[in-house]
């Protein structure tokens, strides 16, 4: 599943740690779904998104392996 989470991020000028604690996950959580190496829950696709003020589908982009 690709995502816009780093470039989202950035805008809000975030780092991979500030994003991580508001979500209460590592920050390495947040760099392997950055590098689409980890799918996240549901509910933290939630949290993502309500962290990074987008909806979900402004937020990751389903494309079948």
């Amino acid at each position: 599943m690709q995502n816009r989470i780093r470039e989202l991020r950035k805008l809000k000028k975030m780092s991979q740690e500030d994003l991580a604690i508001a979500c209460n996950v590592s920050r390495q959580t947040i760099n392997a779904i950055e590098n689409n190496k980890y799918d996240p829950s549901l509910v933290l696709a939630f949290q993502l998104a309500r962290e990074l003020e987008v909806s979900i589908e402004e937020l990751f982009c389903y494309s079948p392996k």
